[in-house]
């Protein structure tokens, strides 16, 4: 009976004793890591092992914001979101006509840029046309630019062109010989397409959108605002392939930083 009534008391001097040794602790730990190393055929260091958790952290360190000037002219109108989070719209109202104008944006953000505009025409209505009951009814066409500069490189990193992908959310008239109609709001036929969901996110898969078209100015007919803008050589006007019927059009554009 003594016997086994002395074993409890006996493991418990021992646990006190390591709790106040530190040195006994150390070098078991010691022990430990020299043991793992051995296994593995590697020798470790106090040193080494802090290099390797200051690694890790550099690694997963958030990527630092830039700041950016976005340059914008659109006929007729234009919203701006970079990485999910709206950035700015054309100043004038899609509902004035002849609304030509350019934009000039700032805004910070990571690399890489998730790059997407919503672009509209001006029409009227639903018909798509414009000036509607006057002798200037007609069908109206579209066209946007915009290039993207790193304030702190002077570099554009983004710049309009084919490589931009397109999805048309309106178009009209889809019948063009209402065009003259005395009533196109009954007589022009349209479609309208949701805009599918999570289409701003950088996961989102557009490869089912339309490459951008590239028009030359004289194809998109620009004025007010658009000679303001130095554009580079490599920023290009750009819509669908159809610039009258296709009146608003999303758009999508992954920006990587340049080395």
């Amino acid at each position: 009976m003594n016997r086994f009534l002395l074993l409890p008391i006996i493991a418990s001097a021992v646990l006190v004793g390591c709790t106040n040794q530190p040195r006994t602790t150390s070098s078991t730990t010691e022990q430990v890591t020299s043991s793992i190393a051995a296994t593995s055929g590697m020798t470790t260091s106090p040193a080494q092992t802090n290099a390797v958790t200051t690694s890790a952290a550099q690694t997963s360190a958030a990527p630092t914001a830039s700041s950016f000037v976005a340059e914008v002219w659109a006929d007729n109108w234009f919203s701006l979101t970079v990485n999910g989070v709206p950035v700015g719209e054309d100043s004038v109202p899609i509902t004035t006509e002849r609304s030509f104008n350019a934009e000039t944006l700032t805004f910070t953000a990571t690399y890489p840029l998730t790059i997407t505009f919503v672009t509209k025409d001006y029409k009227a209505t639903d018909s798509g046309l414009e000036y509607i009951g006057t002798d200037r009814q007609q069908m109206g066409d579209g066209g946007f630019i915009a290039q993207f500069t790193d304030q702190a490189t002077g570099q554009v990193v983004a710049a309009t062109g084919d490589a931009w992908r397109a999805l048309a959310v309106q178009r009209a008239p889809l019948n063009l010989n209402c065009v003259s109609s005395a009533d196109p709001n009954t007589d022009c036929q349209f479609e309208i397409v949701a805009e599918p969901v999570g289409w701003h996110d950088a996961s989102f898969d557009d490869t089912d959108w339309s490459a951008a078209t590239v028009y030359s100015a004289a194809d998109v007919g620009t004025k007010d605002g658009y000679e303001t803008i130095d554009w580079v050589a490599s920023a290009q006007l750009i819509w669908t392939s159809d610039l009258q019927v296709d009146n608003t059009i999303l758009w999508r554009f992954t920006a990587e930083q340049i080395s």
